[in-house]
């Protein structure tokens, strides 16, 4: 570090919505020799604690106007932020002129977001832009090589760390970062205040769309060890494993998170206590239980053992003891829930590897914001899929109508299958997953896949014959051939639901009736990709 990266700060400019640690730093800033100079609230709050404070209009010689909206919008204001220390113009023009160098701007910007959620109306949201913050921050952060910006009471302790150790000066690489952080802050409030302006519009798509995070934690490795990654998050209100808090267990991994949003999601369609187990973000297990979490635990478990060992499991309601009871034994990298009661957290805290994540609610089942798929040079933008599935809408379209028992199962498998890598195939029986082919190629493979695993998972079960006897059959799309249904058939499937739309839909009807299956379309297909 260079010695005339140092700059001392003798005078500073705070103008803060967020009052946090604000009157202890500036008296700590007076405490060094700085001279403060602030606005409107800010400088109330100040003079209140008995501070000393220069009003900005008493440095600019003109007061604030239209209602606040211009008080900083002024060349003394501006042209101390901007000017460069060294350059021998620049300090010509501010003797000329009268202008006093400004070494730090405290800046935080007004609440429009709180504003906007909280439902108030449109023209009070839009007094709840800020201007003369974004410029005054924009301005130092430019300006880096020679002012300090602070945009967080964050910031607070590093500025005065810095001063302590340095004598008053604050250095290079501390500056940058923190332009480097107040660009980020601006431009994120930009980018929201564009989005309410999208919704206010009724747009769906703008012409350019803007997309904020804020970095949670950098991750130990992406999906592989070579590759870097890290989580950030967007909307701090949705209840989801992005946002959950994780109550034991090792550092989250990439792998980790990705499966856990899938199982999440998962679980979040039912609304009876249901648990879900994923590998590689697609179901191995699914079970859905009357009344009781520990029961579609073990049933979920039980619908795959070979391939639970090491999954992430999801439950849609509070993980209680005894459920906690049931998954002790196995071995498993993450479990998320809601909550988790009292005695399930003393009986999952001797697991102390087992990561254990907690949302406070679920997944809502109203449109919240864009899934992003990256693809080089640009992403593609679509929302949740969050077709609902009504048994009232289904269509029934073979000879014989699906049993009350089949019609339960079917709306059950239709709504794990859109959960599962395509082409997709699930069989389902009471409410449980009993075969799942993911990620084919042709979708009687899936069907054939699904079937030969619920075999083998019979054999290691000791069982006769696998659990596909008198299950039903759900597809994420329609059958293109009659091959595809008629290897669910043969394993032993009575009832079938998919979009239906094939150039085949006829062939594929009359090999329905042909095994006396029941089969509904529903036109709705659930690519998952």
């Amino acid at each position: 570090m260079a010695e005339n990266s140092l700059i001392p700060i003798t005078s500073a400019l705070i103008s803060v919505s967020d009052k946090t640690g604000l009157v202890d730093f500036v008296r700590a800033l007076v405490g060094y020799g700085v001279s403060i100079m602030s606005t409107g609230g800010t400088a109330e709050a100040l003079k209140a604690e008995g501070l000393p404070v220069t009003d900005v209009s008493h440095i600019t010689k003109f007061p604030e106007i239209l209602d606040g909206r211009v008080k900083t919008l002024h060349p003394k204001i501006h042209g101390g932020i901007l000017a460069k220390r060294r350059d021998a113009v620049h300090q010509e023009q501010m003797e000329k002129h009268g202008i006093a160098p400004i070494d730090l701007v405290v800046v935080n910007l007004y609440p429009f977001a709180e504003v906007y959620k909280g439902g108030q109306p449109w023209q009070a949201c839009i007094e709840k832009i800020d201007v003369g913050g974004p410029a005054m921050i924009r301005a130092a952060a430019k300006n880096y090589h020679d002012v300090a910006v602070a945009t967080s009471p964050d910031h607070y302790a590093d500025l005065l760390q810095a001063m302590e150790s340095q004598k008053g000066c604050t250095d290079l690489a501390l500056r940058c970062r923190l332009a480097q952080e107040a660009f980020a802050h601006t431009g994120s409030y930009d980018a929201m205040i564009a989005g309410a302006f999208t919704k206010h519009r009724g747009e769906v798509f703008p012409k350019t769309h803007l997309q904020v995070g804020r970095l949670q934690e950098v991750l130990r490795y992406g999906e592989n060890m070579h590759q870097r990654a890290a989580l950030y998050v967007t909307d701090t209100s949705v209840f989801c494993p992005a946002q959950a808090k994780k109550i034991q267990g090792k550092e989250l991994s990439y792998n980790n998170l990705n499966d856990a949003e899938a199982a999440f999601a998962l679980v979040s369609e039912f609304s009876e206590p249901t648990a879900a187990i994923i590998k590689h973000a697609n179901p191995c297990g699914v079970a859905s239980h009357p009344t009781l979490l520990s029961e579609a635990f073990k049933e979920a478990y039980q619908a795959d053992p070979i391939s639970a060992f090491g999954g992430i499991v999801a439950f849609n309601t509070e993980l209680d003891e005894a459920t906690a009871q049931a998954l002790s034994p196995h071995f498993l990298e993450a479990v998320i829930a809601p909550s988790i009661s009292h005695k399930a957290e003393v009986i999952l805290s001797a697991k102390r590897s087992l990561r254990v994540l907690l949302t406070g609610g679920l997944l809502p089942k109203t449109q919240d914001g864009w899934f992003h798929q990256t693809l080089s040079g640009g992403f593609l933008l679509q929302d949740r899929d969050l077709a609902q599935y009504d048994p009232d809408t289904f269509r029934v379209v073979t000879q014989r109508s699906p049993s009350q028992r089949e019609m339960r199962d079917l709306l059950f498998a239709m709504r794990v299958v859109r959960h599962v890598k395509s082409n997709a195939i699930v069989y389902a029986k009471n409410g449980i997953t009993v075969g799942i082919g993911a990620g084919q190629m042709s979708r009687v493979d899936a069907a054939r896949l699904a079937a030969q695993k619920a075999q083998d998972i019979a054999a290691h079960l000791g069982k006769e014959n696998a659990e596909t006897e008198g299950s039903v059959v759900a597809s994420d799309a329609f059958f293109p051939f009659a091959d595809g249904l008629i290897a669910a058939m043969k394993a032993g499937a009575t009832a079938i639901v998919q979009p239906g739309g094939s150039k085949r839909d006829e062939e594929v009807i009359a090999a329905a009736d042909a095994h006396g299956a029941a089969m509904v379309f529903i036109g709705i297909r659930a690519f998952r990709h």
